[in-house]
């Protein structure tokens, strides 16, 4: 008999990589899914779809049990559900935090004896590093994130960390890319037409993972026997912002007008449009403390002990990784 696994923010774009893996490593896959949710990139044959309440911790309890009545429950959760862009600071805790702690809380209600609870977390969480040594970010640091997102997400992962007897792993992914992903898909449409856009004039130095080996690394760490461990997750090599324009013009065999924004110009159209959001109580896409992550000049960080952990080595990397991304943006006609 196969083991069960739920998986909450099945639909998004890592979310149905998990499934595709979890299919994989031959486990019986149940979605958690919103009656709104675009299923478009999940095997609906292969899968069973359920929807579970995660904002509430009685209803979600009286779920769980009937889940253990009708087919033993879940052996194992990955909750990757989460918020990464949000209309106030306050649905970042609703969801990033209060979900998990909802989920883990039913979980334990409902006396489910699950093997192992994975939080799908982020980099964000530790906040970036140091901006003059260039040291990475590790999983011993303390842990400091300078955006509502990245504090949202540290609530989840310490309210995890402080249940008692509760088999969890946090995965703290660096950024992520690959098919299926329209944040990246924003400046390879750009360099597509010949601009390549950088915010400030600094140094910056980034690590990043594709998508693949990301929800890989997910699987095979639920479905281990590694508990109550934290792991950060990148390639393991260390890029400057500019090899990303460059990796991207190559395959696209294009010529570019390289735009260096500075700083502090943007921070202030920023600073005001931020001022006019707040008169309405809401956050704009880009804010103040986006620029001030997204532009942080070190973002690299130390993932040896995951791949060791579980004895395997990433597949990808930037080159590999992003030919693979623009040519599934051109055979599902994203783009030329």
């Amino acid at each position: 008999m196969k083991e069960k696994i739920l998986i909450t923010g099945a639909t998004g774009f890592i979310g149905s990589f998990i499934v595709e893996q979890a299919l994989a490593a031959g486990l019986e896959v149940y979605a958690n899914i919103r009656k709104t949710s675009n299923t478009q990139y999940l095997p609906q044959n292969e899968i069973h779809f359920i929807e579970l309440n995660l904002s509430s911790t009685e209803i979600l309890t009286q779920q769980l049990n009937n889940c253990i009545l009708q087919f033993g429950g879940f052996h194992y959760i990955i909750h990757n559900a989460g918020l990464t862009q949000a209309k106030t600071k306050n649905d970042f805790f609703k969801t990033n935090y209060e979900c998990a702690k909802n989920l883990a809380d039913a979980v334990i209600a409902c006396a489910m004896k699950i093997k192992k609870f994975t939080l799908i977390s982020s980099l964000a969480a530790y906040g970036p590093g140091n901006a003059t040594t260039f040291k990475k970010i590790e999983t011993t640091n303390v842990q400091n994130p300078i955006s509502t997102y990245g504090k949202s997400k540290l609530m989840g992962e310490e309210y995890i960390k402080n249940l008692e007897n509760f088999p969890f792993i946090i995965i703290n992914p660096t950024a992520v890319y690959g098919p299926r992903d329209k944040d990246f898909f924003e400046f390879v449409k750009l360099i597509n037409k010949g601009f390549e856009p950088y915010i400030g004039l600094h140094k910056q130095m980034v690590s990043m993972v594709y998508v693949k080996d990301l929800a890989n690394v997910i699987v095979q760490s639920t479905i281990s026997s590694i508990t109550n461990k934290s792991y950060i997750v990148s390639d393991t090599n260390d890029y400057n912002k500019l090899q990303l324009g460059e990796t991207v013009k190559s395959i696209l065999h294009k010529k570019t007008i390289k735009i260096k924004i500075p700083l502090f110009i943007i921070k202030t159209i920023v600073a005001v449009i931020d001022g006019i959001y707040k008169l309405f109580g809401t956050i704009p896409f880009l804010n103040l403390e986006k620029i001030n992550e997204i532009s942080a000049a070190n973002w690299l960080c130390n993932s040896t002990e995951i791949w060791d952990d579980l004895q395997t080595q990433p597949q990808y990397f930037l080159q590999n990784g992003m030919q693979e991304t623009i040519d599934w943006y051109k055979q599902n006609n994203w783009m030329e």
